[in-house]
């Protein structure tokens, strides 16, 4: 089953960096991360569904390339569709060059991460977008990682808060600044994970495609790196003692830092 597949997912940098490179697989993504991939649908357009959160696996790593998916009746148990839907969607993902399908007893639908986009595509992005709607993107993501990391502080557990805090202090070269953006990303799902909600957890998935490749960009100097690493550990903190209210303070305060460090970079764009 899909699930039992979570050990072997090694950590890759998602696809808004420049070329995807292993990172230490000190943090592993959690079972509710991977679980959010797979959860069950229950809206109209299910091809288009599947395809979507399996695209959004792909992007940030946890079904990593060269990765067998199930086969489409597994794929079918898991998401609660056809499995007309699920070959549908398959196509989808083939078109768009996400996944290759092989034939033969060795077969079956096998990932293919995209090349990443590079950092000037998404230094274009930030430039071009208004200032309102990086406030407005800011604004959602605070919010959802708001609710979420407290939450994570009210429902957590012994294994989440050891998980949390690994994610938090998880070291890297400076220079490898791939690796940084990858590890923010991967933490602040970590922390989503933790509050069981599979809807906040595929929306944080969703905001980290759309939201986070600008908002992490200007954490490139070693005085952001170490404010950043400050602020998760603060939070993870938080979580691990079951403090709500200092979960979401901090989860904001991290938020509203990153979007204070994209407006300044935006400015000199």
């Amino acid at each position: 089953m899909a699930d039992e597949r979570l050990t072997a997912v090694v950590s890759r940098a998602p696809d808004y960096l420049d070329d995807p490179t292993p990172i230490p697989a000190t943090v592993r993504w959690s079972q509710l991360a991977y679980s959010a991939v797979f959860a069950p649908l229950t809206q109209l357009s299910r091809p288009n569904i599947v395809a979507r959160r399996l695209a959004d696996g792909i992007a940030l790593g946890v079904l990593r390339d060269g990765e067998q998916l199930p086969s489409e009746s597994e794929l079918a148990d898991e998401f609660g569709v056809s499995t007309v839907s699920v070959r549908q969607a398959l196509g989808m993902l083939r078109e768009q060059g996400l996944i290759a399908t092989r034939r033969g007893r060795n077969g079956g639908s096998f990932v293919k991460a995209p090349g990443d986009t590079a950092r000037d595509v998404v230094r274009a992005r930030l430039r071009d977008m208004s200032m309102a709607d990086l406030r407005d993107l800011c604004d959602h993501y605070r919010s959802v990682n708001g609710a979420a990391a407290a939450l994570a502080a009210a429902r957590v557990d012994d294994e989440d808060a050891d998980r949390i805090r690994a994610a938090a202090a998880v070291e890297l070269p400076a220079a490898d600044r791939r690796a940084h953006r990858h590890a923010e990303g991967q933490f602040h799902l970590e922390v989503t994970a933790a509050s069981q909600s599979p809807r906040l957890t595929r929306e944080e998935i969703a905001l980290q495609r759309e939201i986070a490749p600008v908002l992490w960009l200007p954490i490139t100097d070693a005085t952001s790196l170490r404010t950043a690493a400050a602020h998760h550990v603060q939070l993870a903190e938080a979580v691990a003692a079951g403090d709500a209210v200092a979960a979401r303070s901090a989860a904001e305060h991290h938020i509203d830092q990153a979007f204070a460090w994209a407006r300044e970079l935006k400015e000199t764009l």
